[in-house]
């Protein structure tokens, strides 16, 4: 099932940043920003909270057909956080001295977007076909 997969794979995706932006923000943050002041780790954190947070709801829902009508809620959330993410890490990117790690991270991004956007606006991947008669 396609929408199983997919929410598998956002849910593993969404864990390991989460993960490691909840217990290793600095290091994530310098990384992805150099110059990001210590005191500035917790935002790190709150991301991986909205992160870890999405991959649980993910989680969940696996089992389920999403697209269309179908967990509608779910899709559209996805939709904007891939969407808002994929925006902000394009934007990273094309500042001068943007890290390799801005672009690692914005491709699952801008893929999941557009993912997302193809179960919102056109249906479930794996919508069964129509009955004749």
């Amino acid at each position: 099932m396609i929408s199983s997969l997919v929410s598998r794979l956002s849910a593993a995706l969404l864990l390991a940043l989460g993960l490691a932006l909840l217990f290793a923000p600095d290091v994530m943050l310098g990384a992805l920003t150099p110059g990001v002041p210590p005191q500035a780790q917790w935002l790190g954190q709150l991301l991986a909270a909205a992160w870890l947070g999405m991959a649980g709801s993910n989680w969940m829902q696996r089992t389920v057909i999403i697209g269309g009508i179908y967990a509608r809620p779910l899709v559209f959330a996805n939709f904007v956080l891939y969407l808002v993410s994929a925006l902000t890490l394009l934007r990273a990117v094309r500042a001068p001295g943007a890290s390799r790690g801005t672009w690692w991270l914005a491709a699952p991004m801008c893929l999941f977007a557009l993912v997302y956007a193809a179960l919102m606006f056109r249906g479930p991947f794996d919508a069964l076909p129509p009955r004749d008669g």
